[in-house]
């Protein structure tokens, strides 16, 4: 094992940020284009016109909510909050018709607590009491699905305020949702073991999955997994196709766990209908307030068709990673937003550069994170957030020199231990990659104190620098160096 000290130099920064100067371009704005809309008019097709000025945003009945831009079309119950459609190019629905409408499109969680008798806590599926609409204007709308926790909810439901916000843009081949967590201090103590974003989609359209370049395929379909068509493996979720619909699929091994990958790759992934060309995705723009840091390994895709953003999970680590709320502690969280992108290509065309458009799209919505539209005061914009800079350098004690960190991870996280990022569940996370010559930059990092947090590829070990940095909006430049030696 090659021994090592790591010296680390950083410069940082808090810019007192004019917020107007620096206000995130929106996406209504020239700067701002959705890539598969506008981006390219040759290639990406509008499949249904949107004249700005005349399309309405919104529709509301006693039990649904449609947000239509005249792009998509996206049905929400009311006032529970699920997402039971999504029209598009043509296809009435992109997710499963023959699924309960509660059981399409979710947010949800896993929890355990006082009350709580199911070994690996209770499925809720954040059903929602109370609807609002928060803006309606000619460029966009914001809706909110809420619950609030009382005592005699008990045992039934978690202790947690619950608001839900979906958001559509004009123009905009997609919509964006987001969801705020809260518990005030004098509320009991819980456990938090998962929370994700769910979608199930139309079988008779989606069987083509992408995760990345190199992990893309056609899918068995959902029936392939029942008992008479499959053998169930060492655990549930693993089975051997023994007789599939699709002979191409004979002998083969399904298995959900197959197609996790580390938050840093997983940015976009989704699946393809081939005929017409019609493709779903999921894009998270940033993984600030994802749980563990840039190496957690969360699923994603697997047949169904499912499609997932998981944000807190214990999978391939256990009870470590759940967040741990104790009796009168109180917390607030937002988690997203991530937005649902829909894309889809000329008659003719190839339907592979549907996962090409999905991938320019979510470094557009990279770029302009942190979004400047959402409504809520609970998430803050470029101008209330702050920059760390600095250089990352490794000290080698057998060759007794300095070299570059070059292509390392630095982060800010919750203060705690050497490490002690990658059990970190409860705030949000920030990381960078280091240039060739050791330098990093973190942008738009929340008000708070952290400690800064570094890892080398092909070294054994973590960095943890000792003094917490703190964060507040407004503060001007200030500047330190830290050697460890």
């Amino acid at each position: 094992m090659l021994m090592m000290m790591m010296m680390i130099l950083i410069s940082f920064c808090m810019l007192a940020k004019a917020h107007e100067a620096l206000e995130v371009v929106g996406r209504n704005s020239t700067e701002f284009v959705d890539k598969s809309i506008e981006g390219n008019p040759e290639r990406w097709e509008d499949p249904i016109p949107s004249p700005r000025g005349v399309q309405q945003l919104l529709h509301q009945d006693e039990h649904h909510v449609v947000l239509d831009n005249g792009i998509l079309q996206v049905t929400l119950s009311n006032p529970q909050g699920s997402v039971t459609g999504i029209r598009y190019h043509g296809i009435q629905n992109l997710l499963e018709e023959l699924n309960d409408e509660a059981d399409r499109g979710y947010w949800d969680i896993v929890w355990t607590g006082r009350g709580v008798t199911r070994k690996k806590g209770n499925l809720d599926r954040l059903e929602c009491t109370d609807f609002q609409v928060i803006v309606e204007n000619d460029e966009q709308v914001e809706v909110s699905f809420t619950r609030r926790w009382n005592t005699s909810a008990s045992g039934d439901l978690p202790p947690l305020n619950i608001d839900k916000r979906y958001i559509m843009l004009r123009g905009s081949s997609g919509f964006y949702t987001y969801v705020i967590y809260e518990r005030p201090a004098d509320w009991p103590g819980f456990t938090l073991a998962n929370t994700r974003l769910a979608l199930k989609l139309n079988k008779i359209w989606f069987n083509y999955m992408a995760l990345a370049d190199s992990i893309q395929r056609d899918m068995p379909l959902p029936d392939d997994r029942s008992p008479e068509r499959c053998q169930t493996l060492a655990y549930p979720e693993a089975v051997l196709l023994t007789n599939p619909i699709e002979e191409e699929f004979k002998g083969e091994v399904d298995d959900k766990y197959q197609y996790s990958g580390e938050s840093k790759d997983i940015q976009v992934h989704g699946w393809i209908c081939k005929d017409p060309p019609v493709g779903l995705w999921q894009i998270i723009p940033s993984n600030e307030f994802r749980s563990s840091g840039p190496l957690k390994q969360y699923l994603t895709s697997h047949t169904g068709p499912t499609s997932l953003s998981v944000l807190l999970s214990t999978h391939y680590a256990g009870e470590e990673l759940m967040a741990e709320f104790m009796d009168g502690e109180s917390w607030k969280k937002v988690l997203g937003p991530l937005y649902i992108h829909v894309n889809s290509v000329r008659d003719g065309e190839d339907w592979s550069l549907l996962w090409h458009n999905a991938k320019e799209q979510m470094m557009v919505e990279a770029e302009h994170w942190p979004y400047n539209f959402p409504a809520s005061d609970d998430f803050l914009s470029s101008g209330h957030r702050g920059d760390v800079r600095g250089r990352l350098l490794v000290h080698e004690r057998y060759f007794q020199k300095n070299t570059t960190a070059a292509a390392a991870f630095v982060g800010l996280a919750a203060m705690g231990e050497v490490g002690s990022w990658q059990r970190e569940s409860k705030g949000y996370q920030f990381w960078a990659s280091t240039d060739e010559e050791g330098f990093f930059s973190i942008h738009n990092v929340l008000p708070g104190n952290y400690n800064l947090y570094a890892f080398v590829s092909g070294f054994i070990g973590d960095y943890r620098y000792e003094v917490a940095i703190n964060i507040t909006a407004g503060l001007a430049i200030q500047s330190f160096h830290v050697y460890w030696t």
